[in-house]
Order: C-alpha cells, then structure tokens, then sequence
C-alpha cells in the first residue's frame, strides 16, 4: 500500500486498511476516540502523519483481539456492560491497553489519570473503571 505521505494515520486506518474501529471524533487531539498504541504508548491517530511512522508499531483496537477471541481487557467490559453508545470505546480500551501493561495493577485515581484524555458522554465512568479493575485483577489472578 502506498499512501499520501500527508494523510492522517485515521485516514489510512479508516479508508485505506478498512480498519473502521478507530473513531474520528474532534479532529483536534481532544476527544480521545481516535487512539491507537503507537509502540505500545497511546497517541492521537487523527493527527498524526503516516509519514512519520514508518518502523514504528501502530496497534488499533482490531489488534487487541487474537485468533478470534476477545482480549481479557475487552472481555471485562463486556462483562461490566461498560459501554453505552461505544463510540469512546475504542480509544478507551486503547488507553487502558497501554495502562495495564504499563502497570498492571493501578489505583482507581490512576486509572482516571489515564483515561483523562478519553472524553465519553454517556456517564459509563464506573462502569468503565471497574472494567478496568476486573481486567487488572484476571491479570494478576485475583478474583474478580
């Protein structure tokens, strides 16, 4: 594939790769909707340039599921029935992706400091953080 060198990644996410999980939200680096992990950390894919990842790993919310499963992560939400409308989702679980990696058993208070950038309408935020606690607590095999 050969793209604009001055298209966004959404762009080439969204219209090139047909990879529509990814949301343009703002536009403006504000919303969070457009996250993707960009060698393991949480960037704005609306923004950013394709031309300024080649070698770099780019991982949408399509990655986070293998061989046709759920990842834990997404599992948790569902089983918290943490989204509403879905459409922050994606940027959400990316966020709490680069989270939990980071660190995998994070405070409440922490969690909010890294979903800050993540805007979301529909007043899930306790459903969404205890999503994220469940997911902490299969990674270390506490119960949920």
């Amino acid at each position: 594939m050969s793209a604009d060198e001055q298209a966004t990644l959404l762009d080439v996410l969204r219209g090139d790769l047909g990879l529509r999980a990814t949301r343009f939200g703002c536009g403006l680096e504000q919303c969070g909707a457009c996250m993707v992990l960009i060698d393991g950390e949480p960037a704005y894919a609306c923004s950013r340039l394709i031309s300024t990842l080649p070698g770099r790993q780019v991982v949408t919310i399509e990655g986070l599921a293998a061989d046709g499963s759920l990842a834990p992560l997404q599992q948790a939400f569902l089983a918290e029935q943490a989204g509403q409308c879905g459409f922050c989702l994606s940027g959400i679980l990316i966020s709490a992706k680069a989270l939990l990696d980071r660190n995998p058993a994070p405070s409440r208070a922490e969690i909010a400091a890294a979903l800050d950038h993540n805007l979301c309408r529909c007043g899930a935020h306790n459903r969404i953080i205890r999503a994220i606690e469940r997911a902490a607590s299969a990674r270390s095999g506490a119960p949920a």
